[in-house]
């Protein structure tokens, strides 16, 4: 009784689930599968911080309710982290609160914020949740195009947006950015943000900032800004960060929103009606992550630039040239032009299928990534090496060869 759900209704077919499906079908059939779909990191979360959930776990009174909006002690260590790495001081009480991932934080918070026929501006090709949780909470959602050319000059993401925003009706309450981006890895600077606060305030526009991957960045002079870094940014926004790429730690669903006091509190009133927060060993665990010394994250992060040095050489002698992204975990693809036709749906069941390569289509993340498709660097460098071989073979049948 679907039809019933009008919530439900607005919700399209899951486009990641065909290719899951045809890879799931795959395996069964003993294919072997090299996947670069899921941006699920596959290293182990670092040994300090499994220790200290087992600590923790092996006390009593730690598996009673938690605390929604995060205990005391994991609140002042986002604290800390947010002072020593942006300069930014947060109140632990007022300004942060504790979500199960950042995905949670940003569906929960579109709860908050919202009412039905809300006009929220958000970037495509993006995220899933950064639509669909607005979607579900009854908004309108207005797409801004991220192509290449709109980033490719430095007004081209404001003259999109002006657009927009002068095009709405009525006019729009907040604005969506993800910097470093999923699935585009398009990075920006501090005066990109300066700008966008200027702008969102002239036109009284909340602003909701996604910074997953603000640690998995390949260029240390230039380590990806946060938008709090703004003077005045605490006025409209809020950042959302998530423990789970930066320490490696995807299956224990930790992250936070951090910014204005008003929005954090929204927050923190809805999710109080629906959870207890995450379990307490998971909190004091992630404690110990955020304090942890600079080397942690540079493990992790040397990993993921090596995998991606690897992915885009190989790739590229056999004839698929794939951009070196600055940052994340991902690589956006362009389909090779003889394919395109194809659209990023059909290109990846095919590639699924011929080469036992899995990648994420573009179209998923929005009708303006179909041209491409997203390569996760969730597979270790004697994989990647058998990825390009596979490749190789794939091309060669559709008469595609290195240059």
């Amino acid at each position: 009784m679907v039809q019933d759900f009008q919530r439900i209704q607005r919700l399209p077919p899951y486009v990641f689930e065909q290719v899951n499906k045809l890879k799931y079908q795959a395996r069964s059939d003993g294919a072997d599968i090299i996947d670069f779909g899921m941006g699920n990191p596959d290293l182990p979360t670092p040994k300090h911080i499994v220790d200290k959930l087992v600590e923790t776990v092996n006390n009593p009174k730690t598996h009673r309710y938690s605390a929604s909006k995060g205990i005391p002690g994991l609140r002042q260590s986002q604290a800390r982290y947010y002072e020593r790495r942006f300069g930014v001081k947060l109140n632990p009480d007022t300004e942060i609160i504790a979500t199960l991932g950042s995905k949670e934080g940003f569906a929960n918070m579109a709860q908050a914020m919202v009412n039905p026929g809300d006009v929220i501006l958000v970037p495509n090709p993006t995220y899933p949740i950064h639509a669909f949780g607005f979607i579900i909470s009854g908004a309108t959602i207005q797409h801004l195009p991220i192509l290449p050319d709109t980033m490719s000059t430095p007004d081209g993401f404001f003259e999109v947006l002006d657009q927009n925003v002068r095009n709405s009706v009525p006019p729009p309450k907040a604005l969506v950015l993800n910097f470093p981006g999923n699935p585009t890895a398009e990075v920006v600077d501090l005066d990109f943000y300066k700008e966008v606060v200027s702008y969102c305030k002239k036109y009284d526009i909340l602003i909701l900032s996604d910074l997953a991957y603000a640690e998995i960045y390949y260029d240390s002079n230039n380590p990806p800004p946060s938008i709090l870094q703004v003077e005045g940014a605490k006025d409209i926004a809020v950042e959302f960060t998530s423990l789970s790429k930066t320490y490696s730690m995807p299956g224990w669903r930790m992250g936070f929103a951090v910014g204005n006091e008003r929005l954090i509190g929204a927050l923190t009133r809805i999710k109080s009606y629906l959870d207890y927060g995450a379990f307490t060993p998971i909190q004091v665990a992630a404690s110990a992550a955020l304090d942890s010394p600079d080397s942690v994250i540079q493990e992790i992060r040397d990993v993921y630039k090596h995998r991606r040095d690897v992915l885009i050489d190989a790739f590229e002698r056999v004839g698929w040239h794939v951009p070196a992204p600055e940052a994340t975990m991902f690589a956006w693809a362009p389909i090779p032009e003889p394919l395109k036709k194809l659209g990023s749906l059909e290109f990846s069941k095919l590639l699924l299928q011929e080469a036992d390569i899995a990648v994420s289509p573009g179209i998923g993340f929005g009708e303006y990534g179909d041209t491409h498709v997203r390569i996760a660097l969730v597979e270790n460098e004697q994989r990647i090496r058998q990825a390009a071989r596979n490749l190789k073979k794939f091309l060669d049948k559709h008469q595609i060869s290195a240059a």
